[in-house]
Order: C-alpha cells, then structure tokens, then sequence
C-alpha cells in the first residue's frame, strides 16, 4: 500500500510521530481484508472479524512530510483464535518500519471471540511462511 506523509502527522521535530506507523498498519489491515474478501463487509458477512489484541513497532528510520512510503503486508500465522500479520514499511528501498499485529478472530455483532469459517482461515493460508 502506498502512502505519502501527510504535515499534521509529523512531530515538532519533523518527523512522522511514532503513533502513526499504527495508523500505517491499519490502513494497509483493511487493504488487505479488501484484497481477500472485497470488502470488510464481507468478512463480516461470513461471520467474522478482527480486533487488535498486540501491537509491535520496530522504528527502523525517520519518515517526514512528503516522504513516499510503501507498506507490505505479510501473514506470520493464521490459527482458530488469533490472526498474526506484520507490515513493512519503506522509503525507496530503505527499511523505516516494522508493525506486528496480533488479532483476535470475533463475532462482528457481539465483539466475543469466535473461530473463524474455514474459508476465511482457507484465504490466508496460502500466504503464510512456509
């Protein structure tokens, strides 16, 4: 997912603030969830969703306004109670950043863990290390 360093996410120093590398990841979670199901809605729709349970920054380098930045998204695990994905963040082909999520599989009405459809679990798999 590519993304442009907006002004009002940097610092006084001038360089992006560190809470924003989880905006990052979440922005490029929900590009993800798109990329597999269509939508979140869909997701939703099989009876599922994610909720944050961990979060992992590594700050690898500074970013600043109009920096370009590329995420990558990548499936660490997919198990019946949680899902692991990490982002990769670059400027160019420079490391800046390193986002590790840890989710929890819910129901999207109640927000009580649930396991999740084959399917849903079937979708990742095939992005999982090997």
């Amino acid at each position: 997912m590519p993304l442009k360093v907006r002004f009002h996410e940097c610092d006084p120093q001038g360089v992006v603030f560190n809470a924003h590398y989880l905006a990052y990841a979440d922005m490029a979670s929900f590009e993800c969830l798109n990329a597999l199901f269509g939508s979140v809605t869909e997701l939703h729709r099989m009876g599922v969703d994610l909720v944050v349970a961990e979060s992992n920054v590594r700050y690898l380098a500074a970013c600043r306004f109009g920096d370009d930045v590329l995420v990558d998204s990548y499936v660490d695990r997919v198990g019946n109670t949680s899902l692991v994905l990490r982002f990769d963040m670059r400027r160019a082909d420079e490391p800046v950043a390193e986002v590790v999520n840890r989710y929890v599989w819910v129901d999207p009405r109640s927000l009580r863990p649930t396991r999740p459809p084959e399917a849903v679990r079937d979708a990742f798999v095939p992005y999982q290390p090997q």
